[in-house]
């Protein structure tokens, strides 16, 4: 079931079955001008993310999967085949009757069993620039995506990532980054637009102590950029290797952001753990790839007591 059906290039949406994964539908979408942004890392089956209600690094401009599915089609339990929206519909916005499509996205196979989904695409932008901006602390870096955003500068991607993590991506991927704590950006728009935004993210920066932008515009200086962002597990593992990786996950308001990361920053120094942080600042969202040895009880009791700490 690894068919691409009905691509609507007026309407902007494509319905695909759930072999389809999102590089397979992004290639198969290029000569048409359009895109789908939702962009979770790894190259996951579309209706695998449906069901997960994935989210990534593009989420902050193009919502996650729960903004951009328009209908699915689910088989029951008891084996009735039910379209979410209606049979072959894919209007935008509907009042009426109950929103089941909303439900079924992040259902995680519990009622059901996606076997279609039909998403909404978005016209591949006119321009895109990357940055890399590094600041002299965490304070200081997540400041900078709090103000970016409540200045309504339309952002694509802005992701955070500590000094521990972008060693550690050094390291992985040969870069040469400074190592502090450190924001990557992306910028999506028309020449002018993009232009526009970035000096207003760079006047922003700088108020906050942030280095000059490193630029990344050409695709393949991009795909390096954001193939170390995405490497960000594996080169989490690679400070210790023979270890093994935990990851956590949390979501706060973003006027909560600068305060959370900073304490769990100094929890994680308190505790002697090796945990970098990377994040979807622009959701509030982080991970903390915790690295243990598992043979450590005194190290795996600890690393329990701080994702207890964390979560709570």
């Amino acid at each position: 079931m690894d068919k691409i059906l009905n691509l609507n290039t007026d309407d902007f949406y494509v319905t695909v079955e759930p072999g389809v994964t999102r590089k397979t539908l992004n290639a198969y979408l290029r000569d048409s001008g359009l895109w789908f942004p939702v962009d979770p890392g790894a190259d996951a089956s579309l209706c695998g993310m449906v069901a997960t209600s994935a989210s990534g690094t593009n989420a902050v401009r193009y919502g996650t999967m729960r903004d951009n599915v328009i209908n699915l089609e689910v088989v029951l339990p008891d084996g009735r085949v039910l379209c979410t929206a209606g049979k072959d519909r894919s209007f935008r916005k509907t009042s009426a009757g109950y929103n089941l499509t909303s439900l079924f996205v992040g259902s995680e196979g519990t009622l059901g069993i996606i076997t279609k989904a039909t998403l909404r695409l978005y016209g591949v932008p006119e321009a895109t620039v990357a940055a890399v901006c590094a600041f002299p602390s965490v304070q200081a870096a997540v400041d900078s995506t709090v103000q970016i955003l409540q200045c309504g500068i339309p952002i694509a991607r802005i992701e955070f990532l500590d000094d521990v993590m972008i060693n550690a991506c050094n390291k992985y991927n040969d870069l040469g980054y400074p190592v502090l704590p450190t924001l990557f950006l992306e910028f999506h728009g028309s020449e002018n637009g993009v232009n526009e935004q970035v000096q207003q993210a760079a006047e922003i920066t700088q108020l906050n102590g942030g280095s000059d932008f490193t630029w990344a515009t050409d695709q393949e200086q991009r795909n390096k950029l954001w193939t170390a962002r995405h490497n960000a597990w594996y080169a989490a593992l690679a400070l210790r290797p023979g270890c093994r990786g935990y990851s956590t996950d949390v979501c706060v308001p973003i006027s909560k952001l600068p305060q959370i990361i900073v304490e769990t920053k100094e929890d994680l120094i308190t505790s002697r753990l090796t945990g970098p942080i990377a994040g979807h600042v622009g959701d509030g969202n982080f991970h903390c790839i915790m690295v243990l040895d598992l043979n450590d009880k005194e190290e795996v009791r600890k690393v329990k007591e701080f994702t207890d700490r964390l979560a709570r």
